[in-house]
């Protein structure tokens, strides 16, 4: 089956991120993923579903450089890319500003201008004063919040985010959904953005691409201003058009659980 996983319409730039006919296997074992293609734009939003082992996190390793392939290619623009995951990772015994500088010193960052910097991208997320705070002092939501500023830092054109909100309860995952996206548009990364709920996947991304069971290839995509009707507007996960569609999805992945369960 043929699916459109290339560029969003309008872009006329290279790709933010790029696979290539990309097939993983782990040593000896069954294939992970098959022949996979897709292209990111600048800027773009992109959301990845599939049922558990589909290679959903794989994929992103191997954006992050952190598989090689076994056939085919996976890159980003620049050279790597910003990674998160569902579980903050933040280094305990330091500040939340000192996770952030310590990115910012990786990134080649001056000592001199770290400590504004890192004050400026805990502000864009909305943290200001949160500085000398230590990890345990922090909500979870504040952690991951540390954490995206931390992935900011890298200054690196694509952001990876791996289910990073998928602990979190459900009023704070909405907050960070709003959160997010204002960061997303005022920064103009590119996210590509794994989740194994639906309705967040069509909250937050322009694009949905569904992937089958192992191994993972990319069997329906969806535009998702298209389908709503509603350009960037009412994305609240309660709106009809965004249940409508999140149950057209759910629907779909559902018939691909029956299938490779047959």
């Amino acid at each position: 089956m043929s699916v459109d996983t290339g560029r969003a319409a309008g872009r006329d730039t290279g790709p933010a991120a790029r696979v290539e006919h990309l097939t993983k296997r782990f040593g000896a074992g069954p294939l992970v993923l098959d022949d996979i293609s897709l292209d990111v734009a600048p800027g773009e939003f992109v959301c990845l579903v599939g049922a558990s082992g589909c290679g959903k996190s794989t994929l992103l390793s191997l954006l992050a450089g952190l598989e090689k392939p076994t056939s085919g290619t996976a890159a980003v623009a620049g050279g790597r890319a910003a990674l998160m995951f569902q579980e903050s990772a933040l280094l305990p015994w330091l500040t939340a500003g000192g996770n952030v500088e310590l990115a910012l010193r990786l990134a080649g960052v001056g000592r001199a201008a770290r400590r504004a910097r890192a004050e400026e991208l805990l502000g864009l997320v909305r943290l200001e004063g949160a500085y000398d705070l230590r990890p345990h002092e922090l909500s979870g939501g504040m952690r991951q919040r540390v954490a995206l500023a931390r992935a900011l830092a890298q200054r690196t054109p694509v952001l990876l985010m791996d289910e990073p909100f998928a602990a979190l309860d459900a009023i704070t995952r909405d907050v960070l959904h709003d959160e997010l996206a204002r960061v997303w548009r005022e920064t103009g990364v590119s996210v590509v953005f794994v989740t194994h709920n639906v309705r967040e996947a069509v909250t937050l991304g322009q694009r949905v691409l569904l992937m089958s069971s192992r191994p993972g290839r990319f069997i329906r995509a969806w535009d998702v201003a298209a389908a709503l009707g509603s350009g960037d507007g009412d994305r609240r996960p309660e709106s009809v058009p965004v249940a409508a569609l999140a149950a057209e999805i759910t629907g779909r992945l559902r018939e691909e659980i029956r299938r490779h369960a047959a």
